[in-house]
């Protein structure tokens, strides 16, 4: 099989400042959101796992049929890091990518510190 160059998808990967620590530490909320995001955008959840940390931080992955979600939040720090990769065996989905990698920055109403962004 000749491989195609982008049928491994594009991969999304983010440094975020958040002003308002509050959503840093509210797992169920970005819970919610996410699983909202996914059925919006026809993604198939796999499975989650996640963690809560002391201070109320919290690392979370969503494994999904076309790849996966990942977050760690710092919120003494007022930081999260996150990624967003998407393969495109069925489809094209790099403009979902970053569509989604946008509604998370408008969810956590966050200033850009790094984003990168590979196609894998």
């Amino acid at each position: 099989m000749e491989k195609q160059s982008n049928l491994l998808g594009l991969h999304q990967l983010l440094t975020l400042e958040v002003s308002n620590s509050n959503k840093l530490i509210d797992l169920l909320g970005f819970v919610s959101f996410t699983d909202n995001l996914l059925v919006e955008n026809q993604l198939e959840k796999v499975g989650n796992t996640s963690f809560v940390f002391e201070n109320g931080s919290f690392t979370i992955a969503y494994c999904l049929k076309e790849s996966h979600i990942c977050i760690h939040t710092w919120p003494e720090i007022n930081t999260l890091t996150m990624d967003v990769y998407l393969c495109n065996y069925s489809q094209d989905n790099s403009n979902r990518v970053r569509s989604i990698a946008k509604d998370f920055i408008a969810y956590f109403e966050a200033n850009i510190v790094k984003q990168i962004e590979v196609e894998r």
